[in-house]
């Protein structure tokens, strides 16, 4: 049994870490070759940033956050942008709204777009008023003579940089969390000790939305689809939890993935308990 759940772990694992290695390799290229152009059409404003990582949080899947990641760690959208995809996304848990109940699921979509741009002009204002030291981009040595040339890329940008520096550290946090995780759920069935006392599951939403991963987030919706959970308790799960979206930023910022996420569940608790107080 274990030794099966190791497989499927390790399976998964990979399978997104070939996702971000992939994501990581494009970013780089694009940096390096469309740097300037990147940064005007979406660093320079950073309007532009909540708006377009909004809108690819709202894509099903993870894909889209760990885009973002990338062009956080590589210094090219700020911490609003990161805070605004987080917001905004559902992780791999949308496709299963998505399938049990659409019309329920694009309005969870359209709502947590507004949210997350709102959330992003929120986040980068209240980092500027508190002073919030985030960690500096990820330093990338570029030789004008050579940025353009295959086997520099490969080597020092693919290899040495993403390869060497990156994945050993994001293969591990990947998988050392997705087995902790499996094996809690393995333990627990946290189903049957839900409250029924709304305000206590919208906190309890919140909080299980800390968890890096899908999974937990289809306790509420499933309990909303049964009837047994108002709205307000979906929607603050789907404010908070992102899916797989911010592991890769465990592996290059602890602080800053603590940040996005305390500001996540601050975030969600005030609009769960605005919807709680109008009984929603």
């Amino acid at each position: 049994m274990l030794q099966t759940l190791i497989s499927e772990i390790l399976l998964g694992t990979l399978k997104i870490l070939l996702i971000v290695l992939a994501l990581m390799i494009l970013t780089e290229y694009l940096e390096l070759r469309f740097k300037d152009k990147i940064r005007e059409k979406i660093t320079r404003k950073p309007s532009n940033q909540y708006v377009i990582s909004s809108f690819l949080g709202v894509v099903p899947g993870c894909v889209d956050a760990f885009f973002i990641v990338s062009l956080y760690v590589h210094g090219l959208v700020g911490f609003g942008a990161l805070v605004a995809v987080m917001i905004a996304t559902a992780g791999d848990g949308a496709f299963v709204m998505l399938a049990m109940m659409p019309r329920t699921a694009l309005l969870i979509f359209a709502i947590c777009l507004v949210l997350g741009i709102i959330a992003g002009y929120l986040a980068d204002w209240v980092a500027r008023k508190v002073k919030l030291k985030t960690c500096q981009p990820c330093e990338i040595e570029i030789h004008e003579e050579e940025e353009l040339s295959i086997k520099h890329f490969l080597k020092e940008h693919v290899y040495n940089h993403i390869i060497k520096r990156h994945l050993p550290r994001l293969f591990l946090w990947l998988f050392f969390t997705m087995l902790a995780l499996q094996l809690i759920l393995f333990k627990f069935d946290l189903a049957t000790i839900m409250p029924q006392n709304t305000l206590l599951l919208i906190i309890l939403a919140a909080l299980v939305g800390i968890i890096p991963e899908s999974g937990p987030h289809l306790i509420f919706l499933l309990l909303y689809f049964h009837g047994l959970a108002p709205f307000s308790v979906l929607l603050v799960s789907s404010i908070v939890q992102d899916g797989h979206g911010l592991l890769p930023l465990l592996s290059y910022s602890i602080k800053d993935t603590f940040y996005v996420k305390a500001f996540n569940v601050a975030f969600g608790l005030v609009v769960g308990l605005i919807l709680f107080c109008i009984g929603v």
